[in-house]
């Protein structure tokens, strides 16, 4: 299966409209990749035989033990009183629902390790959010706007290393240094990744009214008080651990962890070149373990504590384990180079930064990976942008290459088949479907003024 053309886009098709009809994530996209499976003439067997494939995959692994990890390292921290003394901490400085939601956004911004900074916000700030009667939706919202858009316009990720590496050999880059000026000096014009992690700030602050259907959700928590609307499902368990026996110990069971955590992550970018999340998330595990053993907690409190981590992040695994196998058929199927040669055709040197911006949102929302979109863009869209330009690594070049990028973000931000989307609403402890159909007019007003600055560099720099 290389390209089957507009049979490519059922299966996304499928899983959108019913997790929109059905708002039951996991019910959606298995149906969506059994009807994919069909569609593909892969027969009745084609289902068991895609989870076998997708799921075995070094990518699912490492995003689920991420999750795994995460999730002992939250109830651990709930095990120990450290959220109860966290927000009794806060509390003391009166936070209004203003202050708690410009924390969180502060919280994204200290903790930028993409999928990580989701988790952590979301898990940290949940106490405090509900407290403040702030929707799960709006929580997951400033979670996932400071997750992939901070890590994309951030010089001290993963993430322009490996957009460099994608482009080295194109027009005059020549080699990794080349690239990675290239990519620092698109920074600016990410105007997506910018205006997302600009707006959740406005949004925060009130300068900017909810609107959409976070609006609903806000006038809900505030006149009811219920933080999620009825029948929903969060994607974390919503009851703490019992706390343990020993004593409340606030830097120790949480500060010291979390400040560990973000420094490993950032100094193996800088030592080894890439930000070892998985591994900084099990050193912490393995430490605050240990810790609490010498502090004198029982191994059976420990156990258990580790155990409701586990079982916290049940659901968002589940709707991990069918949204890589729908990315999967989708990559089989072709859906990805349908739509790039679908539109391909039209693109003038004027419209190029906006359309390959356009083309860019589109196909990572159908299949929820940004990286994957670079993977498939790049080498299209920067051929274009040199021919056009002579060869030289003009405006329209720089735009080019930030359309991309943004694109890419898109999708990775809003998509409901997005690992980092799952994560955000999990963190949150929100209903997925809740989070992407709040989040998602936000993005798209981002995006709408992101292409409309595009189109404007594009007729100026052609």
């Amino acid at each position: 299966m290389d390209n089957m053309g507009w049979i490519s886009l059922i299966p996304i098709i499928v899983a959108v409209t019913l997790a929109l009809i059905t708002k039951n994530t996991v019910l959606s996209l298995a149906v969506a990749c059994i009807i994919g499976c069909f569609a593909s003439g892969m027969g009745v067997w084609g289902f068991p035989s895609l989870l076998l494939e997708a799921l075995g995959t070094p990518d699912f692994i490492w995003t689920a033990l991420i999750i795994l990890f995460f999730g002992v390292m939250v109830s651990y921290y709930e095990k120990s009183g450290a959220i109860d003394g966290f927000t009794r901490l806060v509390q003391q400085r009166h936070l209004t629902r203003k202050g708690v939601q410009l924390l969180s956004w502060f919280l994204g911004l200290f903790c930028f390790a993409d999928s990580m900074s989701g988790l952590f916000v979301g898990s940290v700030m949940r106490r405090l959010s509900d407290k403040a009667k702030i929707s799960r939706e709006k929580l997951a919202y400033i979670a996932d706007a400071t997750a992939s858009p901070l890590a994309n316009i951030c010089p001290y990720s993963s993430w322009p290393s490996y957009v460099g590496g994608l482009i080295i050999g194109i027009g005059c880059i020549a080699d990794r240094e080349s690239a990675l000026k290239l990519v620092f000096r698109s920074i600016p014009l990410n105007f997506y990744a910018i205006l997302s992690v600009v707006l959740v700030a406005l949004v925060a602050l009130g300068i900017v009214k909810d609107f959409g259907p976070m609006r609903k959700a806000e006038e809900r928590a505030q006149t009811t008080g219920k933080l999620i609307r009825d029948g929903a499902q969060p994607l974390s368990a919503t009851s703490a651990p019992a706390k343990s026996s020993i004593k409340e110990r606030i830097v120790l069971n949480f500060i010291a962890p979390t400040v560990l955590l973000v420094l490993i992550t950032v100094l193996t970018e800088f030592v080894g070149g890439e930000m070892r999340i998985l591994e900084a998330v099990t050193i912490i595990v393995i430490l605050m373990s240990a810790s609490f053993l010498l502090q004198g907690m029982p191994l059976r409190e420990l156990n258990e504590a580790f155990t409701d981590g586990i079982k916290g992040s049940m659901p968002a695994l589940m709707v991990l384990a069918v949204a890589y196998p729908l990315n999967t058929l989708s990559a089989q199927m072709g859906t990805a180079n349908f739509i790039v040669q679908m539109t391909e055709g039209f693109l003038t040197p004027a419209v190029l930064p906006v359309g390959i911006f356009l083309i860019c949102t589109v196909l990572s929302f159908a299949t929820g990976t940004s990286w994957g979109t670079y993977a498939i863009c790049l080498p299209l869209a920067m051929p274009m942008a040199f021919n056009a330009t002579g060869g030289e690594a003009t405006l329209l070049v720089v735009a080019c290459l930030a359309s991309v990028q943004g694109g890419g973000v898109f999708g990775d931000h809003c998509s409901p088949v997005s690992d980092t989307t799952i994560m955000a609403s999990m963190g949150a402890g929100a209903d997925h479907i809740d989070h992407v159909k709040t989040q998602l007019p936000y993005a798209l007003l981002c995006a709408g003024i992101a292409a409309v600055l595009y189109l404007i560099i594009g007729i100026v720099a052609a």
